[in-house]
């Protein structure tokens, strides 16, 4: 029989962290998606004096995640999930289940987290958008073109990602990746979100692209259409980002 994933993650931290300030167990476990086979996902805050850093290990021979930080370190990692768009630690604080909550502190945790997500994330800047419609676009004429069945399926991974990115961007909804990116990409837009998905489901199935570049198309007269002729974008030297290069 297999250990009761909540009492498992109270164990741990007992041991681990016996004077930790507040402990709340996330992911699959608090949503009620969890497995024999799933990984605890295990947000710690400890005090100044701590460290704030991140640790996979096995417990009782359970998978164990732990996201581990001071106060301080979980503004600076709140900031930074907000500048990424993906708010992983707001999720984890806002929907998961709180071990351990002394004087408050997992409480004042979860409306900062709530708050952030309330807002959303930042808005892409406009020259950013161009850029991925552009790429997007490119993607888009190589996947009508694309004879090899290899070729087509990374072209394909091209544009699901580029196309989500530009629609997370339109609703200012937060991004996703792995198996995250289609549970976020209906949450923004279920109608275009979903048809981006069944497009690619359904290339991925048969090898045809159609149904994944209309719903492309789509997304693209969303956000100001294709981009070909026209673009130009002027090199500014090694200081300027990889990502802001390309942006796809």
């Amino acid at each position: 029989m297999h250990a009761d994933p909540i009492d498992l993650a109270r164990r741990l931290v007992q041991r681990r962290f016996p004077d930790a300030l507040a402990v709340v167990l996330a992911g699959s476990t608090a949503a009620g998606r969890a497995t024999a086979s799933s990984d605890l996902d295990i947000a710690v805050l400890v005090g100044d004096g701590g460290e704030t850093c991140r640790e996979t290990l096995r417990f009782e021979g359970r998978l164990v995640e732990l996201f581990i930080h001071t106060p301080t370190g979980l503004g600076e990692l709140f900031a930074a999930d907000v500048a990424s768009r993906r708010a992983v630690l707001q999720s984890m604080y806002a929907t998961g289940l709180v071990l351990l909550d002394t004087g408050g502190e997992a409480g004042r945790a979860r409306s900062r987290a709530e708050a952030d997500l309330r807002n959303g994330p930042p808005a892409l800047e406009p020259e950013t958008v161009e850029n991925k419609r552009y790429s997007l676009t490119d993607a888009l004429d190589d996947l009508a073109d694309a004879g090899d069945p290899v070729e087509r399926l990374a072209v394909a991974g091209v544009v699901l990602n580029v196309a989500a990115d530009l629609l997370f961007d339109h609703h200012r909804a937060w991004v996703g990746g792995g198996k995250w990116l289609p549970r976020r990409l209906l949450e923004a837009d279920v109608e275009c979100g979903g048809a981006l998905l069944e497009g690619h489901r359904h290339l991925c199935e048969t090898g045809d692209p159609a149904l994944m570049i209309e719903a492309a198309e789509r997304v693209l007269d969303i956000v100001g259409g294709p981009l070909r002729e026209g673009y130009r974008r002027t090199w500014r030297g090694a200081s300027e980002p990889v990502a802001a290069r390309n942006a796809g």
